[in-house]
C-alpha cells in the first residue's frame, strides 16, 4: 500500500465521521456519494497505474532451475501453465506429485501445458532437502515437469515472481501463500488467470486447465 493511498484513506475516514454526525442533512447523503466516487475513481487509477509500472505477465522474469541455470520464462509463450510450491515431506506430497505428473504426461506433448515446480520451505519445514536431493526424490517419484531452485515463496525474501503472483490473483484474507502445493494457473498470454488453495488437487483443475489449452494463442 502506497503512502498516497494511506492518505486517502484517512480523508475517506475523516470525510466518512463528518457525515454519520449529520444523519439528517443533506451534507450527509451529499458526502457519501461524493467520497464513494471519489475513492473509486482512486482505487481505479492506482490499481491502472500500478499496472503500467509493472509486469502484465510471467515473460519478464527469470528463475533457477534445478540445477542452478538461470532460466526466462519467457521460454513459455505460447504455453498454459501451471506453478506449484512443492514439498516432499507434506501429507499433499504424494497425491499432488502423482496427479502433477499425471496432467503432465496427457497434455504436456499433446496441448502444451507446462507445470513449473518450485521447492519451498516455509511450511513447516517439510522440503528441507538440497536442490540435489529434491531433484532425487522428484525423480523417484517420476516427475518430468520442469523443476525449479528452492525458494521463498512469502516474506521479504519471495522471489519476484512469486510477488507478482499473489499481487494479480489475490488469496483467502490475505494474499500470502498458505501451505504446500498453492497453484496458479497462467494463460498462453502469461497471465495469472485463476489461483488454488493447498487442497484442491491437480486433478480437481483439470477443467479449467483444458479451457485455457483450448483458448487461442
Amino acid at each position: 500500500m502506497t503512502i498516497v493511498t494511506v492518505m486517502m484513506m484517512n480523508v475517506f475516514v475523516d470525510a466518512l465521521n463528518f457525515a454519520t454526525q449529520r444523519p439528517y442533512s443533506c451534507v450527509f447523503v451529499f458526502t457519501l456519494v461524493f467520497v464513494s466516487y471519489w475513492w473509486n475513481w482512486w482505487g481505479l487509477f492506482e490499481s491502472e497505474t500500478m499496472a503500467a509500472n509493472g509486469p502484465t505477465n510471467i515473460y519478464g522474469f527469470t528463475v533457477k532451475d534445478i540445477d542452478g541455470n538461470e532460466v526466462s520464462l519467457s521460454k513459455y509463450k505460447g504455453h498454459v501453465a501451471l506453478i506449484v510450491n512443492v514439498a516432499s515431506q507434506c501429507g499433499l506430497t504424494n497425491k499432488n506429485y502423482a496427479q502433477l505428473q499425471e496432467l503432465h504426461a496427457k497434455y504436456a506433448e499433446s496441448k502444451g501445458l507446462r507445470i513449473l515446480a518450485f521447492p519451498c520451505n516455509q511450511f513447516g519445514g517439510q522440503e528441507p532437502g538440497t536442490d540435489e536431493q529434491i531433484k532425487e526424490f522428484a525423480a523417484k517419484k517420476g516427475a518430468q515437469f520442469d523443476l525449479f531452485d528452492k525458494i521463498n515463496v512469502n516474506g521479504d525474501n519471495a522471489i519476484p515472481l512469486y510477488k507478482f503472483l499473489k499481487k494479480k490473483q489475490h488469496g483467502t484474507l490475505t494474499n500470502a501463500i498458505k501451505w504446500n502445493f498453492s497453484k496458479f494457473l497462467i494463460n498462453k498470454k502469461g497471465e495469472p488467470v485463476k489461483r488454488y488453495g493447498p487442497q484442491t488437487a491437480p486433478k480437481d483443475i483439470e477443467k479449467d486447465i483444458v479451457k485455457e489449452l483450448d483458448q487461442p494463442e
